[in-house]
């Protein structure tokens, strides 16, 4: 028992548990006086992904080597029925209907895909046609059938863990710099396949004021939010943007704005610096991992986290257009949640593999 709690990474497990505590806080304050049930809802997501993660604790990595496969041709497979049997929220078609819950098939697919990533760069450089070639085809056929939802968010996600995932694995930077260039030429292509509501966003973030009651209502509002709570904010639940309801989808991609506003700069960088704590943690743990699979599988995840908030954050400050990314274990939803606490599990099983294998990381050396 003691040894097992000597395993734990303390740090990761106490930024993680501090991200909850200010996460419902934050939720509360978005759904008071209003849909109170959703803050209930995420005590049960909370539950289910804590769940999770201790059971991922305990899964050994080579299994998830083994299962990788699976869970790619099941996360696929969901994502095929979505144009079929899927579920239409607000003009995207990304869920699907099980009863109890609506199951977001991407989110599925979006760890699935770092597993069999990773497990393909356990064994191989990022050099060559075949070994570059194929991890790009893997992606690009989940990417395109999540693009077509339309979900441009987590097609960016795939897209960016996959690029941090080769350079890890060591892709020549003449290429990374030869495919950036190409990116950005194509971009005037890939206007042209944008949908309309896409395109207004783009152009909302350019010009926020030239449709303030309509496309740039969003990213007006929330810049009012954000500004308005100063130094230390107006207070917990006495944000005037979030009571009376100017801030538009505040529980779920503009969270960030209600935080801001009651608490201030001081909430915002208290925020940050968990995060930094959390992605910092995950690398070090990348760092000290005892096999390349369990390396690249942090890498992966904390390319992740690091996408979402940084586009978060920036989408409701203005800087980048909105995308409907939500904001790790700060926004409400049940998938999202539940597949990120499971995703921290995974990294804090590679720690605890890591203490067990490797004898420099006991407590009390320098580099624990």
């Amino acid at each position: 028992m003691k040894r097992a709690l000597c395993s734990l990474d303390w740090i990761l497990l106490a930024s993680l548990l501090s991200l909850a505590a200010l996460g419902l806080c934050v939720l509360y304050a978005a759904v008071y006086q209003g849909d109170m049930g959703l803050w209930q809802k995420q005590l049960i997501f909370w539950g289910a992904g804590m769940t999770g993660f201790l059971i991922l604790c305990f899964v050994p990595l080579r299994f998830l080597g083994l299962v990788s496969w699976p869970m790619y041709s099941i996360g696929l497979l969901l994502l095929m029925l979505i144009p079929l049997i899927g579920d239409v929220h607000m003009g995207a078609r990304r869920w699907l209907d099980i009863g109890f819950t609506n199951l977001q098939p991407s989110e599925i697919m979006k760890w699935a895909m770092m597993f069999v990533l990773a497990s393909w760069f356990a064994t191989r450089e990022a050099r060559g046609f075949v070994n570059i070639g194929t991890p790009l085809l893997l992606v690009a056929v989940p990417a395109a059938l999540i693009l077509s939802q339309p979900d441009l968010g987590t097609t960016l996600v795939l897209l960016f863990a996959t690029v941090a995932l080769l350079i890890a694995a060591g892709l020549p930077w003449r290429i990374f710099a030869a495919a950036l260039v190409l990116g950005i030429a194509s971009l005037p292509v890939l206007w042209h396949f944008m949908h309309d509501y896409q395109k207004q966003r783009v152009l909302t973030l350019l010009d926020p004021q030239s449709d303030p009651l309509g496309a740039g209502y969003h990213v007006i509002q929330s810049s009012i939010a954000i500004g308005s709570g100063g130094l230390f904010g107006k207070g917990f639940l006495q944000g005037t943007q979030a009571r009376l309801h100017f801030l538009p989808e505040q529980h779920t991609d503009f969270i960030f704005s209600v935080l801001a506003e009651e608490g201030g700069l001081i909430a915002v960088i208290l925020l940050l610096g968990l995060y930094a704590t959390l992605i910092s943690r995950i690398l070090l743990i990348a760092q000290r991992a005892h096999s390349r699979f369990a390396s690249m599988l942090c890498i992966g995840i904390a390319s992740i986290f690091t996408l979402y908030i940084t586009v978060n954050i920036g989408m409701v400050s203005g800087i980048f257009p909105v995308v409907g990314l939500p904001l790790p274990f700060i926004s409400y939803g049940g998938s999202a949640l539940v597949t990120m606490l499971a995703a921290l599990g995974l990294v804090m099983r590679v720690a605890i593999e890591s203490y067990e294998k490797i004898p420099w990381q006991r407590p009390g050396s320098p580099l624990a």
